[in-house]
């Protein structure tokens, strides 16, 4: 019987003078990047976290710890390849991914097909089923302000 499950996953960094914007594993020029343990890649953190949860398998936090050395100035698609594994090893593959990356800016359309193909080929899957979109919040909040980036992504997943 085959088990079909969904999970939603949601990341926020700071942006900061001194450090790459990297966005699906995409580097975007941009006078900041953001600020995290980790390459600080929201959009690739927020899918991990969304296919960790279908497969109720925690958290980045849980896998990735902040606290811990060897993840520091990691890639996120290196980090991404692991939780494939993981589900893999749990009997799970990845179905489909659906993300939104919320920031004023810098204007994210240029960059979307790339982020579309580094999490298909990543998450083993083919780049029709990947979904990446931009929006800014119309200046409101700390994304509107351009304080911080933030990203979510809702994922399936299959089972047989």
């Amino acid at each position: 019987m085959l088990k079909f499950r969904i999970g939603h996953g949601y990341d926020v960094h700071r942006l900061v003078t001194d450090r790459k914007l990297i966005l699906g594993g995409v580097d975007i020029p941009y006078e900041r990047g953001l600020l995290g343990h980790s390459d600080a890649d929201v959009l690739t953190h927020a899918v991990m976290d969304a296919l960790l949860g279908a497969a109720a398998l925690g958290d980045i936090g849980k896998h990735f710890p902040d606290t811990d050395a060897q993840y520091s100035g990691a890639d996120s698609l290196i980090l991404a390849a692991h939780v494939c594994s993981l589900l893999e090893e749990h009997g799970y593959r990845v179905n489909n991914i659906d993300a939104t990356v919320i920031a004023q800016r810098p204007k994210l359309a240029p960059y979307i097909e790339d982020m579309r193909d580094n999490l298909a080929r990543v998450f083993g899957i083919d780049a029709d089923a990947v979904n990446v979109k931009a929006t800014t919040e119309e200046k409101l909040g700390f994304t509107g302000s351009g304080d911080g980036i933030a990203a979510h992504a809702v994922a399936s997943i299959i089972s047989d």
